[in-house]
């Protein structure tokens, strides 16, 4: 009679620690704003492991984009592929003109199980506006 309890208590433990094991890495998907964008920037300078996305067309990133971004378009039929290439682990600011298309490229991203993506909901509208800086 005393051994039914015994197991049954060891089972639970034991399932409660194989539990936490199986649990998958968390995702970080977070809205920032443009003053948040630059001091992320700033904390990520010489972090080779943290890239910039401009989903915006090669036309409208060649008008004017954040410096270091690299620009994957949205609209754009290879999309999926190029962003899907991308490595998964890395940490990703991601923006386009006011944060339209840059939040559909941050669903996709998600649904891909990218770790860490910081999406700048004002887009490069709200980044020029706050006055930081633009290059072409």
């Amino acid at each position: 009679m005393l051994i039914l309890p015994v197991l049954l208590a060891t089972a639970a433990i034991l399932t409660v620690g194989c539990a936490g094991e199986s649990e998958a890495p968390t995702q970080t998907i977070k809205d920032v704003t443009a003053e948040e964008a630059f001091n992320l920037i700033q904390e990520n300078e010489s972090n080779p492991n943290f890239i910039i996305v401009d989903v915006r067309t090669p036309q409208e990133f060649a008008e004017g984009h954040i410096e270091n971004a690299i620009n994957i378009d949205f609209r754009s039929d290879a999309f999926n592929g190029e962003i899907g290439n991308l490595d998964r682990t890395t940490k990703y600011l991601l923006y386009c003109r006011s944060g339209n298309r840059s939040r559909g490229a941050l669903s996709v991203m998600t649904e891909l199980g990218f770790k860490e993506v910081y999406h700048l909901s004002a887009g490069i509208i709200g980044w020029a506006e706050a006055e930081y800086p633009v290059t072409k």
